[in-house]
């Protein structure tokens, strides 16, 4: 049973938006920003967001040498460098919208350690810093002394350089989503957690749509003028006809490590490893590249193949002079496809899809939310 007072707030709004990660919910506050008196609601499935939004790492990244290298051996130059544009206009967006002691934003440094087979990256940082230039407005990539390895306690047999990258940093993700969550909330957009979008129906110019209700054992039936998909790797279970394959990644985290030496974030084999200093521990996550197609999916669980090889690389070559204890471990699901770009696309006449943030949501979801909410306002002009 639906109240009269429930009918007039809660169940019809201009734009509803489905997913309230960094995309979701920084579309809906862009859509506040420049349209103030449009009425605005984010629909999430779970009681926190379902994919990486808080699960990832808290990589304020732009890509490692490594990562830019092999972007330029896939597509073209120019295409490549629009990827590193997205990048940074969304973490810039992100800072300056949420403020960087709210987010824990800091730079302690962005290094890409590189093994043996990799020094011939060392060769191209001239090549990249003059190509990257124009966007980054400084030296991207510098070379770290030769002792670096030994001086952070990492394992020189495996680990043979040190690239620096000077436009990253690290931030913590549970303050960013929660400053991201009460910074929409401020605008006036309203957010419905435990919400699983379903029914979703065009008639005329108005969408209608349903989530289950516990309480009343019924359906509640909203409608929108227009639908942001902000689903990322979960918008083929809505749209099958979008492209976007998932790709779980796997993260530990350890207990607090006395005499830690290892600040900063730090990448390698072109950013399928990564890991990072939080709170006197270390958070190391990756290992998907072995298994690409058990990884492949949207179930949240703990790859074993991939677990015992983040655990041996810990032990071996991150922390080979420190004992420590695992204190968590998780999962979170990721969104690819062909290429590395996110999917801006109508997928139905009045429902947009902002998705496929190729692991790079922290970086891009600002920037991604802010064309989706312009593309919908160009739409209700």
């Amino acid at each position: 049973m639906i109240s009269y007072w429930e009918k007039q707030s809660f169940l019809s709004f201009d734009v509803a938006i489905i997913g309230a990660g960094i995309t979701g919910l920084s579309a809906a506050i862009s859509l506040k920003e420049k349209q103030p008196n449009l009425s605005v609601a984010v629909f999430e499935r779970g009681i926190l967001p379902s994919g990486a939004s808080t699960k990832n790492a808290g990589f304020a990244c732009i890509g490692s040498a490594g990562e830019i290298l092999s972007d330029l051996s896939t597509i073209d130059t120019e295409k490549a460098l629009q990827l590193v544009q997205l990048r940074l206009e969304g973490l810039q967006l992100l800072r300056n919208r949420l403020g960087d002691k709210n987010i824990r934003y800091r730079e302690n440094g962005s290094f890409e350690l590189l093994n043996e087979n990799e020094l011939d990256v060392l060769d191209k940082i001239e090549y990249l810093n003059n190509l990257l230039k124009p966007i980054t407005k400084k030296q991207t990539y510098s070379i770290q002394k030769e002792e670096a390895v030994n001086n952070l306690g990492l394992n020189e047999k495996y680990f043979k350089a040190i690239v620096q990258n000077n436009c990253e940093g690290e931030l913590h993700t549970g303050e960013m989503m929660k400053s991201l969550y009460l910074f929409a909330i401020q605008k006036g957009v309203q957010v419905f957690t435990g919400c699983n979008v379903q029914q979703i129906e065009s008639k005329n110019n108005t969408i209608s749509f349903s989530v289950s209700n516990p309480v009343h054992q019924n359906d509640f039936k909203f409608s929108a003028r227009k639908i942001i998909a902000a689903t990322n790797a979960f918008t083929n279970s809505i749209f099958p006809n979008a492209e976007v394959k998932p790709g779980r990644g796997l993260a530990v985290v350890t207990k607090p490590i006395s005499n830690l030496k290892l600040k900063g974030i730090f990448h390698f084999d072109e950013g399928f490893y990564y890991f990072r200093e939080i709170d006197n521990r270390i958070l190391f996550g990756g290992g998907r590249n072995l298994d690409f197609e058990g990884e492949t999916t949207t179930e949240f669980g703990i790859n074993s193949i991939i677990l015992n090889d983040l655990l041996h690389k810990l032990k071996n070559d991150i922390l080979p002079e420190n004992n420590f204890e695992i204190d968590l471990y998780w999962s979170g699901i990721m969104a690819f496809g062909k290429d590395k770009f996110p999917h801006f696309k109508w997928l139905e006449k009045n429902i947009f899809g902002v998705y496929k943030m190729g692991g790079m949501g922290v970086a891009i979801g600002s920037k991604a939310g802010e064309i989706a909410a312009q593309e919908i306002i160009n739409s209700l002009t």
